[in-house]
C-alpha cells in the first residue's frame, strides 16, 4: 500500500468552462502527503491555494486530472461516496473557528459524531471529552462558545476537527486571526496531534516562523507549485 494519504497528479481546476471567459485557476498540479506528514502550503492572494484546499477537502472537483484519497481515485466516485470519505477521512480547521456560539464546547465537538450517527450516545459524549482534555479545555466543556478567548475557541475547533478521527486536517490559516502567545498555542497542538496519533496536516499559512516548524514547506504561485 502506497504511503500517501494524498496525492494530486496533473490537476487543473478551470471556471467558466466552454465559455468565452474560461479561466484556468490550477495548473497541472503534482503533490503528494505521506501518512504523518505535517505540510505548509503558502502562497500570496490569489495563488489558487484556497482552490486547491477546496479540492483536496473534496469540496470540488478538479476540472482534469487524479486527486488520490487513501490511495482511492476520488474521480471515480459518486456524490454520496465522496460525502462519506471526506466526512470519514478529512478533518477541517478554519481561519475563523466556525463554532455554533450557542452551543457549549463539548456540543461543538460533538456535532460531526451527531451528523454521521443521527443520534447522541454514551460513546458520543465520551469522545467529545476526551478531546476536550486532548485539547486542555477539560474544564470548559459546558462554556459556551461565545464566551470563550479566541485561542479557546480555536482549541475547540481543532478538537472538532478531530472528532471523527480522520487521517488529514486541512487547516486554513487557523492562527491568522490569533495573537502570537494563542497562534503558538494552538500551532503546538496540532503538531503534537500529529506526532502521537500520526494524522497528516496540511497547513496553509502566511506566518513564515510557523511554516519553517513543518515537515515540508510547499509553495503555490499564480496556480504553480511554485517549489517542494
Amino acid at each position: 500500500m502506497a504511503d500517501e494519504i494524498l496525492k494530486l497528479e496533473r490537476v487543473c481546476k478551470s471556471y467558466n468552462v466552454g465559455l468565452p471567459t474560461e479561466t484556468e485557476v490550477l495548473h497541472d498540479i503534482d503533490l503528494e502527503l505521506d501518512h504523518g506528514e505535517f505540510l505548509a502550503l503558502m502562497g500570496p492572494s490569489g495563488s489558487g491555494k484556497s482552490t486547491l484546499l477546496n479540492i483536496v477537502g473534496l469540496l470540488d472537483r478538479p476540472t482534469s486530472g487524479r486527486l488520490l484519497i487513501k490511495g482511492r481515485d476520488t474521480g471515480l466516485l459518486g456524490d454520496n461516496e465522496i460525502t462519506h470519505l471526506r466526512g470519514h477521512t478529512i478533518g477541517f480547521v478554519f481561519q475563523y473557528h466556525l463554532l455554533i456560539s450557542a452551543f457549549t464546547a463539548r456540543e461543538n465537538i460533538m456535532m460531526p459524531m451527531l451528523a454521521d450517527r443521527g443520534f447522541p450516545s454514551a460513546e458520543i459524549a465520551a469522545r467529545a471529552d476526551h478531546l476536550l482534555a486532548e485539547v486542555g479545555l477539560e474544564r470548559f466543556g459546558n462554556n459556551l462558545a461565545n464566551n470563550m478567548s479566541g485561542g479557546q475557541q480555536q482549541r475547540v475547533a481543532v478538537a472538532r476537527a478531530l472528532a471523527m478521527n480522520p487521517d488529514l486536517v486541512l487547516a486554513d490559516e487557523p492562527t491568522g486571526n490569533l495573537d502570537t502567545k494563542s497562534a503558538d498555542a494552538v500551532f503546538e497542538l496540532m503538531r503534537r496531534v500529529n506526532r502521537q496519533s500520526g494524522t497528516s496536516f496540511l497547513l496553509v499559512t502566511h506566518n513564515l516562523d510557523l511554516a519553517r516548524r513543518c515537515d515540508r514547506i510547499i509553495e503555490v504561485v499564480d496556480g504553480r507549485i511554485a517549489q517542494h
